[in-house]
Protein backbone atom coordinates (compact mmCIF):
# COMPACT_ATOMS: atom_id res chain seq x y z
CA UNK A 1 0.00 0.00 0.00
CA UNK A 2 1.12 3.53 -0.78
CA UNK A 3 0.53 6.10 1.93
CA UNK A 4 -0.87 9.53 1.17
CA UNK A 5 -0.47 11.62 4.32
CA UNK A 6 -2.46 14.83 4.62
CA UNK A 7 -1.18 17.16 7.33
CA UNK A 8 -4.10 19.24 8.57
CA UNK A 9 -7.84 18.74 8.36
CA UNK A 10 -8.56 22.26 7.11
CA UNK A 11 -10.52 23.35 4.06
CA UNK A 12 -7.92 22.16 1.56
CA UNK A 13 -7.25 18.82 3.25
CA UNK A 14 -10.96 18.08 3.58
CA UNK A 15 -11.64 18.87 -0.08
CA UNK A 16 -8.80 16.59 -1.22
CA UNK A 17 -10.16 13.63 0.79
CA UNK A 18 -13.73 14.23 -0.37
CA UNK A 19 -12.72 14.31 -4.03
CA UNK A 20 -10.37 11.34 -3.84
CA UNK A 21 -12.66 8.87 -2.08
CA UNK A 22 -15.17 8.14 -4.88
CA UNK A 23 -12.51 6.48 -7.03
CA UNK A 24 -9.47 6.06 -4.79
CA UNK A 25 -7.08 3.39 -6.17
CA UNK A 26 -7.11 0.16 -4.16
CA UNK A 27 -3.43 0.44 -3.33
CA UNK A 28 -3.68 3.92 -1.74
CA UNK A 29 -4.16 4.52 1.97
CA UNK A 30 -5.05 8.01 3.19
CA UNK A 31 -3.80 9.11 6.61
CA UNK A 32 -5.16 12.41 7.91
CA UNK A 33 -3.09 14.06 10.64
CA UNK A 34 -4.72 16.61 12.93
CA UNK A 35 -4.73 17.70 16.56
CA UNK A 36 -8.53 17.60 16.80
CA UNK A 37 -11.08 14.88 15.94
CA UNK A 38 -13.07 17.13 13.60
CA UNK A 39 -12.72 19.80 10.94
CA UNK A 40 -13.21 23.32 12.32
CA UNK A 41 -14.94 26.19 10.53
CA UNK A 42 -12.11 28.67 10.90
CA UNK A 43 -13.99 31.39 9.04
CA UNK A 44 -16.43 31.45 11.98
CA UNK A 45 -13.92 31.59 14.85
CA UNK A 46 -14.80 35.24 15.40
CA UNK A 47 -18.33 34.22 16.46
CA UNK A 48 -17.02 31.65 18.94
CA UNK A 49 -14.68 34.26 20.45
CA UNK A 50 -17.52 36.78 20.73
CA UNK A 51 -19.82 34.24 22.35
CA UNK A 52 -22.49 34.23 19.62
CA UNK A 53 -21.75 30.72 18.29
CA UNK A 54 -21.39 27.52 20.28
CA UNK A 55 -18.24 25.43 20.02
CA UNK A 56 -20.06 22.39 18.58
CA UNK A 57 -21.64 24.52 15.83
CA UNK A 58 -18.17 25.12 14.37
CA UNK A 59 -17.36 21.42 13.93
CA UNK A 60 -17.70 19.23 10.83
CA UNK A 61 -17.03 15.52 11.09
CA UNK A 62 -14.07 14.07 9.22
CA UNK A 63 -15.01 11.61 6.45
CA UNK A 64 -16.03 8.24 7.90
CA UNK A 65 -14.42 5.77 5.52
CA UNK A 66 -12.33 2.68 6.14
CA UNK A 67 -9.81 3.89 3.58
CA UNK A 68 -9.08 6.97 5.71
CA UNK A 69 -7.28 6.60 9.02
CA UNK A 70 -6.82 9.53 11.37
CA UNK A 71 -3.68 10.16 13.35
CA UNK A 72 -3.97 12.65 16.21
CA UNK A 73 -0.88 14.56 17.23
CA UNK A 74 1.24 17.68 16.89
CA UNK A 75 3.76 17.72 14.04
CA UNK A 76 7.17 19.03 15.07
CA UNK A 77 9.13 18.57 11.84
CA UNK A 78 8.96 17.32 8.28
CA UNK A 79 12.00 15.43 7.01
CA UNK A 80 11.73 15.68 3.24
CA UNK A 81 14.82 13.63 2.45
CA UNK A 82 13.66 10.71 4.59
CA UNK A 83 9.95 11.13 3.73
CA UNK A 84 9.13 11.27 7.43
CA UNK A 85 6.83 13.24 9.72
CA UNK A 86 7.99 13.65 13.30
CA UNK A 87 5.57 14.26 16.18
CA UNK A 88 5.75 15.88 19.59
CA UNK A 89 5.56 12.46 21.25
CA UNK A 90 8.69 11.51 19.22
CA UNK A 91 6.78 9.04 17.03
CA UNK A 92 7.35 9.01 13.26
CA UNK A 93 5.20 8.50 10.17
CA UNK A 94 6.59 7.76 6.72
CA UNK A 95 4.83 8.73 3.49
CA UNK A 96 4.85 8.10 -0.22
CA UNK A 97 2.87 11.23 -1.05
CA UNK A 98 2.47 14.20 1.29
CA UNK A 99 0.07 17.15 1.40
CA UNK A 100 1.09 19.94 3.78
CA UNK A 101 -1.94 21.88 4.94
CA UNK A 102 -0.99 22.93 8.45
CA UNK A 103 -2.39 26.44 8.20
CA UNK A 104 -1.14 29.65 9.74
CA UNK A 105 -0.58 31.45 13.00
CA UNK A 106 -0.42 35.08 14.07
CA UNK A 107 2.36 37.30 12.80
CA UNK A 108 3.34 39.96 15.32
CA UNK A 109 5.61 42.11 13.13
CA UNK A 110 8.21 42.32 15.92
CA UNK A 111 5.92 44.42 18.11
CA UNK A 112 7.22 44.06 21.70
CA UNK A 113 4.75 42.27 23.97
CA UNK A 114 2.30 41.40 21.20
CA UNK A 115 2.84 37.65 21.42
CA UNK A 116 2.83 37.60 25.21
CA UNK A 117 -0.11 39.89 25.96
CA UNK A 118 -2.62 39.53 23.10
CA UNK A 119 -5.23 36.89 22.38
CA UNK A 120 -5.79 35.04 19.11
CA UNK A 121 -8.51 33.57 16.90
CA UNK A 122 -6.16 31.58 14.66
CA UNK A 123 -6.81 28.13 16.15
CA UNK A 124 -9.72 26.48 17.91
CA UNK A 125 -7.73 26.18 21.11
CA UNK A 126 -6.68 29.84 21.03
CA UNK A 127 -10.20 30.98 20.18
CA UNK A 128 -11.66 29.11 23.14
CA UNK A 129 -9.21 30.92 25.43
CA UNK A 130 -10.07 34.24 23.80
CA UNK A 131 -13.78 33.61 24.38
CA UNK A 132 -13.10 32.86 28.04
CA UNK A 133 -11.03 36.03 28.41
CA UNK A 134 -13.67 38.24 26.78
CA UNK A 135 -16.42 36.57 28.79
CA UNK A 136 -14.59 37.43 32.00
CA UNK A 137 -14.03 41.10 31.17
CA UNK A 138 -15.86 43.20 33.76
CA UNK A 139 -18.97 45.18 32.76
CA UNK A 140 -18.14 48.36 30.83
CA UNK A 141 -14.62 47.09 30.19
CA UNK A 142 -12.45 47.93 27.18
CA UNK A 143 -11.62 45.48 24.38
CA UNK A 144 -8.98 46.45 21.82
CA UNK A 145 -8.83 44.62 18.49
CA UNK A 146 -5.62 45.13 16.53
CA UNK A 147 -6.12 44.68 12.80
CA UNK A 148 -9.20 45.61 10.79
CA UNK A 149 -9.13 43.01 8.07
CA UNK A 150 -12.05 40.63 7.63
CA UNK A 151 -11.39 38.81 10.94
CA UNK A 152 -11.07 41.98 12.99
CA UNK A 153 -14.16 43.55 11.44
CA UNK A 154 -16.33 40.48 11.99
CA UNK A 155 -15.08 40.01 15.54
CA UNK A 156 -15.72 43.67 16.45
CA UNK A 157 -19.23 43.67 15.02
CA UNK A 158 -20.18 40.35 16.61
CA UNK A 159 -18.77 41.49 19.95
CA UNK A 160 -20.86 44.65 19.78
CA UNK A 161 -24.00 42.45 19.69
CA UNK A 162 -22.73 39.98 22.29
CA UNK A 163 -21.49 42.52 24.85
CA UNK A 164 -23.18 45.90 24.29
CA UNK A 165 -21.74 47.10 27.62
CA UNK A 166 -18.17 46.98 26.36
CA UNK A 167 -16.11 49.76 24.84
CA UNK A 168 -14.69 48.27 21.63
CA UNK A 169 -11.68 49.85 19.93
CA UNK A 170 -10.69 48.66 16.46
CA UNK A 171 -7.20 49.65 15.33
CA UNK A 172 -6.71 49.97 11.57
CA UNK A 173 -3.49 50.92 9.78
CA UNK A 174 -5.31 52.31 6.74
CA UNK A 175 -7.04 55.62 6.14
CA UNK A 176 -10.37 53.78 6.12
CA UNK A 177 -11.45 50.33 7.21
CA UNK A 178 -11.12 47.44 4.68
CA UNK A 179 -9.20 49.73 2.33
CA UNK A 180 -8.43 46.82 -0.03
CA UNK A 181 -12.11 46.75 -1.05
CA UNK A 182 -14.09 49.30 -3.11
CA UNK A 183 -14.58 52.62 -1.33
CA UNK A 184 -18.35 52.17 -1.24
CA UNK A 185 -17.94 48.96 0.79
CA UNK A 186 -15.29 50.42 3.11
CA UNK A 187 -17.42 53.50 3.82
CA UNK A 188 -20.47 51.37 4.59
CA UNK A 189 -18.57 49.24 7.11
CA UNK A 190 -16.87 52.23 8.76
CA UNK A 191 -20.22 54.04 9.03
CA UNK A 192 -21.82 50.90 10.54
CA UNK A 193 -19.20 50.89 13.28
CA UNK A 194 -19.68 54.60 14.00
CA UNK A 195 -23.47 54.11 14.16
CA UNK A 196 -23.09 51.15 16.53
CA UNK A 197 -20.61 52.76 18.88
CA UNK A 198 -17.43 50.91 17.89
CA UNK A 199 -14.43 53.23 17.96
CA UNK A 200 -12.40 52.82 14.78
CA UNK A 201 -8.87 54.20 15.09
CA UNK A 202 -7.53 54.66 11.56
CA UNK A 203 -3.88 55.28 10.66
CA UNK A 204 -2.87 53.41 13.79
CA UNK A 205 0.59 52.08 14.48
CA UNK A 206 0.87 49.70 17.43
CA UNK A 207 4.39 50.06 18.81
CA UNK A 208 4.17 48.04 22.05
CA UNK A 209 1.76 45.87 24.01
CA UNK A 210 1.61 45.43 27.77
CA UNK A 211 -0.64 43.34 29.98
CA UNK A 212 -3.01 46.23 30.69
CA UNK A 213 -2.92 48.08 27.38
CA UNK A 214 -1.25 48.88 24.09
CA UNK A 215 0.65 51.79 22.62
CA UNK A 216 -0.65 53.47 19.49
CA UNK A 217 2.02 55.81 18.09
CA UNK A 218 3.65 55.40 21.55
CA UNK A 219 0.51 56.65 23.34
CA UNK A 220 -0.77 54.13 25.88
CA UNK A 221 -4.40 53.03 25.63
CA UNK A 222 -5.71 51.02 28.56
CA UNK A 223 -7.41 47.73 27.67
CA UNK A 224 -8.92 44.86 29.63
CA UNK A 225 -8.25 42.46 26.74
CA UNK A 226 -6.40 42.79 23.43
CA UNK A 227 -7.13 40.55 20.44
CA UNK A 228 -4.58 40.38 17.62
CA UNK A 229 -5.87 40.03 14.05
CA UNK A 230 -3.10 41.99 12.33
CA UNK A 231 -1.53 39.43 10.04
CA UNK A 232 -0.67 35.75 9.70
CA UNK A 233 2.24 33.57 8.69
CA UNK A 234 2.66 29.83 8.01
CA UNK A 235 3.10 27.70 11.12
CA UNK A 236 6.61 27.26 12.47
CA UNK A 237 7.02 23.72 11.11
CA UNK A 238 6.59 25.09 7.60
CA UNK A 239 8.77 28.14 8.20
CA UNK A 240 11.55 25.77 9.29
CA UNK A 241 11.46 23.75 6.06
CA UNK A 242 14.55 24.20 3.89
CA UNK A 243 12.63 24.99 0.70
CA UNK A 244 12.16 28.10 -1.41
CA UNK A 245 9.66 30.57 0.05
CA UNK A 246 8.23 33.95 -0.87
CA UNK A 247 8.46 37.18 1.14
CA UNK A 248 5.60 35.98 3.38
CA UNK A 249 7.33 32.65 4.19
CA UNK A 250 4.83 30.75 2.04
CA UNK A 251 6.24 27.86 0.03
CA UNK A 252 6.85 28.42 -3.67
CA UNK A 253 5.34 25.64 -5.80
CA UNK A 254 5.19 24.46 -9.37
CA UNK A 255 1.96 25.13 -11.32
CA UNK A 256 0.96 21.59 -10.26
CA UNK A 257 1.13 22.59 -6.55
CA UNK A 258 4.10 20.40 -5.56
CA UNK A 259 7.66 21.36 -4.58
CA UNK A 260 9.95 22.20 -7.49
CA UNK A 261 12.41 19.70 -5.98
CA UNK A 262 9.93 16.97 -5.03
CA UNK A 263 6.80 15.99 -6.96
CA UNK A 264 5.62 13.85 -4.03
CA UNK A 265 5.12 16.83 -1.70
CA UNK A 266 2.16 19.16 -2.21
CA UNK A 267 1.26 22.27 -0.23
CA UNK A 268 -2.31 23.51 0.17
CA UNK A 269 -3.90 26.54 1.77
CA UNK A 270 -2.24 29.17 3.95
CA UNK A 271 1.26 27.69 3.58
CA UNK A 272 1.25 27.88 -0.25
CA UNK A 273 2.51 30.85 -2.26
CA UNK A 274 -0.36 31.70 -4.59
CA UNK A 275 -1.49 34.80 -6.55
CA UNK A 276 -4.41 35.44 -4.17
CA UNK A 277 -4.59 36.08 -0.44
CA UNK A 278 -5.19 32.90 1.59
CA UNK A 279 -8.85 31.93 2.02
CA UNK A 280 -11.05 28.87 2.48
CA UNK A 281 -12.23 29.19 -1.13
CA UNK A 282 -8.70 29.28 -2.45
CA UNK A 283 -7.66 26.25 -0.39
CA UNK A 284 -10.62 24.26 -1.70
CA UNK A 285 -9.92 25.25 -5.30
CA UNK A 286 -6.29 24.30 -4.90
CA UNK A 287 -7.34 21.00 -3.29
CA UNK A 288 -9.43 20.17 -6.37
CA UNK A 289 -6.41 20.68 -8.61
CA UNK A 290 -4.11 18.64 -6.35
CA UNK A 291 -6.54 15.73 -6.70
CA UNK A 292 -6.27 16.00 -10.48
CA UNK A 293 -2.47 15.82 -10.30
CA UNK A 294 -2.42 12.95 -7.80
CA UNK A 295 -4.68 10.83 -10.01
CA UNK A 296 -2.48 11.46 -13.03
CA UNK A 297 0.64 10.58 -11.05
CA UNK A 298 -0.89 7.33 -9.81
CA UNK A 299 -1.98 6.44 -13.35
CA UNK A 300 1.46 7.33 -14.78
CA UNK A 301 -0.14 9.91 -17.05
CA UNK A 302 1.66 13.05 -18.24
CA UNK A 303 1.01 16.10 -16.09
CA UNK A 304 -0.42 19.31 -17.56
CA UNK A 305 2.10 22.11 -17.80
CA UNK A 306 -0.48 24.57 -16.51
CA UNK A 307 -3.77 24.27 -14.62
CA UNK A 308 -6.84 26.50 -14.98
CA UNK A 309 -6.89 29.67 -12.93
CA UNK A 310 -8.68 29.04 -9.64
CA UNK A 311 -11.97 30.93 -9.76
CA UNK A 312 -12.98 32.65 -6.55
CA UNK A 313 -16.68 33.40 -6.14
CA UNK A 314 -16.17 36.49 -4.03
CA UNK A 315 -16.05 37.64 -0.42
CA UNK A 316 -18.88 37.76 2.11
CA UNK A 317 -18.53 39.32 5.56
CA UNK A 318 -20.88 39.83 8.48
CA UNK A 319 -21.66 42.83 10.64
CA UNK A 320 -23.44 41.05 13.45
CA UNK A 321 -26.39 38.79 12.71
CA UNK A 322 -28.45 41.16 10.55
CA UNK A 323 -26.05 43.11 8.35
CA UNK A 324 -23.15 42.30 6.11
CA UNK A 325 -21.09 43.19 3.08
CA UNK A 326 -19.79 41.38 0.05
CA UNK A 327 -17.94 41.60 -3.21
CA UNK A 328 -19.07 39.27 -6.00
CA UNK A 329 -16.96 39.98 -9.08
CA UNK A 330 -17.35 43.71 -9.65
CA UNK A 331 -20.59 43.91 -7.69
CA UNK A 332 -20.65 45.32 -4.17
CA UNK A 333 -23.31 43.96 -1.82
CA UNK A 334 -24.33 45.78 1.36
CA UNK A 335 -26.93 45.24 4.08
CA UNK A 336 -29.09 42.21 4.81
CA UNK A 337 -28.59 40.35 1.51
CA UNK A 338 -24.87 39.52 1.92
CA UNK A 339 -25.53 38.46 5.53
CA UNK A 340 -28.25 36.04 4.41
CA UNK A 341 -26.02 34.78 1.61
CA UNK A 342 -23.19 34.13 4.04
CA UNK A 343 -25.47 32.17 6.36
CA UNK A 344 -26.63 30.08 3.40
CA UNK A 345 -23.09 29.36 2.24
CA UNK A 346 -22.13 28.28 5.75
CA UNK A 347 -25.17 26.00 6.02
CA UNK A 348 -24.41 24.40 2.67
CA UNK A 349 -20.79 23.80 3.65
CA UNK A 350 -21.67 22.23 7.00
CA UNK A 351 -24.29 19.86 5.69
CA UNK A 352 -23.25 19.22 2.10
CA UNK A 353 -19.47 19.62 2.10
CA UNK A 354 -18.97 16.04 0.99
CA UNK A 355 -20.98 16.42 -2.19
Amino acid sequence: MQKLIILGGGYGGMRIIQRLLPDLPDNIEIILVDRLPYHCLKTEYYALAAGTAADHNLRVAFPDDQRVSIRYGTVTSIQLQDKQIQFKDESVLTYDKLVIGLGCEDKYHNVPGAKEFTHSIQSMDATRKTYETINNVKPNGIISIVGAGLSGVELASELRESRPDLTIKLFDRGEIILSMFPRKLSTYVQDWFIEHGVEVINKSNITKVEEDGLYNHDEKIKSDAIIWTAGVQPVEVVRNLDVEKDAHDRIILTPQHFLPTDEDVFVVGDCASLPHAPSAQLAEGQGEQIVTILKKQWNNEPLPEQLPKIKLKGVLGSLGKKHGFGLMGERTLLGRVPRVLKSGVLWMYKYHSGS
